[in-house]
């Protein structure tokens, strides 16, 4: 259980990330100290406005690998080849294989601006479904008969074009202190999606 990257938990549209930040994940500690073969790259997040959010060229740069560690995010002018955070030689390891959109199943009606930024993803995470969901409070197991959250899905895959199996809900870890198999499950069956997609990226390549 770890907070590698903090995500707005309330309705202000207002992104806590402003720079293109690495993330990895740590497979043992001190000595034995390793990282696992699966890196995120966590940007600007998709907000309303064209002065607000990140730009649409800078996702595609993302995914191109031309986008530098640390890059701040203009909301007002997309990453240009003369600008220092651009990365004009990218190798292989700086290109993205998944781009994943992370929306929360709780948040209001999403407005048509950031609906058009968000055409780009192929994969997509509705998280915070406890909280949208009664039903899904009461037992995570029932997150696939819940008929909002299928609206919510369907909804949200007919906009922005992204298949129904290809948006993955999920809980968020907020109050627990300690692991649950329930919430877990649907954690790893998104990152298991997300890795095969990734593979199936670096066989065409």
């Amino acid at each position: 259980m770890t907070i590698p990257a903090l995500a707005s938990a309330t309705t202000s549209d207002k992104s806590f990330t402003t720079k293109y930040e690495t993330h990895k994940l740590i497979k043992g500690r001190e000595g034995s100290k390793t990282f696992y073969p699966v890196v995120f790259n966590d940007i600007m997040g998709l907000e309303d406005g064209d002065r607000r959010g990140v730009h649409a060229d800078d996702i595609k740069l993302a995914l191109r690998g031309h986008v530098k560690e640390g890059y701040k995010f203009n909301p007002v002018s997309p990453l240009t080849q003369d600008d220092p955070g651009y990365n004009p030689t990218p190798s292989a390891d700086d290109r993205i294989h998944v781009l994943v959109c992370v929306m929360s199943a709780n948040a209001p009606q999403i407005k048509s601006s950031v609906l058009e930024k968000m055409r780009i993803p192929q994969m997509a995470m509705m998280t915070h479904i406890d909280e949208a969901c009664g039903e899904t409070q009461k037992n995570l197991r029932n997150v696939y008969k819940s008929k909002h959250l299928r609206k919510k899905m369907k909804d949200f895959s007919a906009a922005v074009g992204i298949p129904m199996n290809c948006i993955f809900p999920v809980k968020n870890y907020s109050e627990e202190i300690d692991l649950n198999d329930d919430v877990d499950t649907l954690i790893l069956s998104a990152l298991r999606k997300i890795i095969d997609f990734g593979d199936d990226f670096i066989e065409k390549i």
